[in-house]
């Protein structure tokens, strides 16, 4: 299996922490040329020193930002693309504040909408023309299971993440020829600080304790525990390889068996 992402440039979004910082972990072991951004420089320096270096000729970086913040995010990608073409883009934004649906303020889908979609296609755009030259290219997405079974108290992200899958969809389908793959990856429970909010929202809402909120988490997870960030970071590298080359449009689950759907 051709795994070798040697001599192709990835740029991880969410980096500093959590699945992003596993899946460039993963995404230098295999080879490639790894950029890291997030919004805080300090934290991303610290994940850039400690990525993987399989090669000498490997160079791996840091782009500091906020993705909310259009003009920045362009203007920096931008750079960046121009001094060193991006193969591979994983993109990776926290997940907006829990709570229903009907209670949550046009605002509140405005800001999730500015930070998901609407950065996803700026990076996009000045990414996809490198890969478009090189005929071989990488989108992956990180969004949730709630695509395809939405999560109860998660209104707001339940229905950015649906519009980020139809975007990614879409695009699989105007950008295969060109040999670029567009694929999402659905994250069940995995243990990151998204999951600690998550639990802290369940305890405020409902008054049960953690270890009772999470207990009942866990018995609807055939796999009976919850997943760690560097399994959900091997899906990404999965896909982000020369093997994947014929898997585009797809919304892949790694959540042990939780969703009830096919």
């Amino acid at each position: 299996m051709d795994l070798n992402l040697a001599g192709r440039h990835a740029l991880v979004c969410g980096a500093s922490e959590g699945i992003g910082r596993a899946a460039a972990h993963e995404l230098a072991l295999l080879g490639a040329d790894v950029t890291v951004l997030a919004r805080r420089p300090e934290a991303l320096a610290e994940v850039a020193a400690a990525l993987p270096r399989v090669a000498t000729s490997q160079q791996h970086a840091t782009v500091a930002l906020d993705v909310a913040d259009a003009a920045t995010l362009r203007e920096n990608v931008g750079r960046l693309v121009e001094a060193r073409p991006v193969h591979i883009l994983v993109n990776n934004t926290g997940g907006p504040p829990g709570g229903r649906a009907i209670e949550a303020d046009a605002d509140d889908y405005l800001a999730a909408f500015q930070r998901h979609l609407l950065a996803n296609q700026a990076l996009a755009q000045l990414t996809v023309p490198a890969m478009r030259a090189a005929g071989w290219g990488r989108i992956v997405n990180v969004v949730s299971t709630s695509v395809k079974e939405p999560i109860a108290n998660l209104g707001v992200s339940n229905t950015i993440r649906g519009a980020v899958a139809s975007w990614a969809k879409t695009l699989s389908k105007e950008l295969g020829a060109d040999g670029i793959t567009v694929n999402n990856v659905l994250p069940g429970y995995t243990r990151t600080q998204r999951l600690e909010q998550i639990l802290r929202d369940r305890v405020q809402s409902t008054g049960k304790d953690e270890p009772a909120i999470s207990a009942a988490m866990l018995a609807i997870v055939p796999a009976g525990r919850f997943a760690e960030a560097h399994e959900i970071a091997a899906a990404i590298a999965f896909l982000a390889s020369p093997a994947a080359g014929y898997i585009t449009g797809v919304s892949l689950a790694v959540d042990g068996g939780r969703m009830q759907s096919i």
